[in-house]
């Protein structure tokens, strides 16, 4: 196993999009580590005095281009021997906050509720390293949790370039609050090399993500990432320490739900070698159904099983 960082740079970053044809950034071998270093926001975003900011996001708000709106990720990560098939094994090994504050944005016509906002508002909120905690304007000291919203590879070829808000078969924007360190995740792989990307760092964030942000932030992310030829995926899975998750992403919630469920229950028949409707009782009574995120257009719904449940 070799290790390999990845600054954030105009070279390195890619604002906005996912694309087969964006050339790889850095190319590595199946078990290798990667440390990947992330930025986030647009310029309003910036906090005012006292506050540390990446200095190469300034950089990147002056000279990078954007061709559609979205997240400002890192990437992509090419992995010697990924092709279209197999699955992309994500590893995380570590996630650190890389500033000294977030932010927290709401505009109307978007969110949860998009026709109740009156105006536009972007809140500052501190972070404490040492504590973990987000300092919001009330005075609540909020513990911090930080993952990565966005997670993916390159998306089938003839796609061409996609935006990043919406999570696909790629993963992408998937805003799964349970990716953080020690977890999993399995990408199914599209195109030669994998093409893995981050971005959207989240200091925290609740299942919804209701307003359409969380605390944005930039983190510092480190992944073992290695090519599974064993496997075979069509979506998105992820694994905790204890539990497996599956995923739904659909501009409806009940299909949705319906993707996560049928890929729980396929998962289950491949491990615990139970027929359909065995697997189908065990999610109905050990299943959790959870809303990942109602504000990505594709919107999110996970299910997660206890491993032990499987034996």
């Amino acid at each position: 196993m070799t290790d390999h960082t990845l600054p954030a740079s105009v070279e390195t970053c890619a604002w906005g999009y996912f694309d087969a044809a964006r050339a790889p950034v850095l190319t590595v071998n199946s078990g290798d580590r990667v440390t990947i270093d992330t930025v986030s926001g647009t310029a309003e975003a910036l906090p005012g005095d006292g506050f540390t900011v990446p200095p190469e996001l300034f950089d990147i708000h002056a000279r990078s281009e954007r061709p559609v709106q979205g997240h400002i990720l890192t990437g992509p990560v090419a992995v010697r021997g990924a092709r279209p098939g197999d699955v992309l094994e994500v590893f995380i090994e570590d996630v650190r906050l890389r500033q000294d504050w977030g932010y927290n944005s709401m505009r109307p016509l978007a969110g949860t509720l998009p026709y109740d906002v009156p105006e536009a508002r972007t809140i500052t909120i501190p972070l404490d390293e040492k504590r973990m905690t987000g300092r919001l304007p009330w005075g609540l000291d909020l513990p911090l949790r930080p993952f990565f919203g966005v997670m993916g590879v390159a998306p089938p070829k003839s796609w061409g370039l996609i935006p990043s808000i919406q999570p696909r078969c790629h993963g992408g924007n998937i805003d799964n609050k349970e990716l953080v360190t020690g977890t999993t995740l399995y990408l199914p792989v599209w195109t030669e090399g994998g093409l893995f990307s981050c971005g959207d760092g989240h200091g925290t964030q609740g299942d919804g993500e209701v307003c359409v942000t969380a605390i944005e932030t930039a983190l510092q992310g480190t992944f073992r990432l290695t090519v599974r030829d064993d496997m075979t995926l069509t979506f998105p899975r992820a694994a905790t320490s204890t539990h497996w998750i599956t995923m739904g992403m659909d501009p409806d919630l009940d299909r949705c739900a319906e993707m996560a469920l049928r890929d729980m229950i396929a998962l289950i028949q491949s491990k615990a070698g139970l027929s359909w409707a065995d697997a189908y009782t065990l999610c109905s009574l050990a299943g959790d159904l959870r809303i990942t995120q109602t504000v990505n257009g594709c919107k999110g719904v996970h299910m997660m099983l206890e491993k032990s449940l499987l034996g």
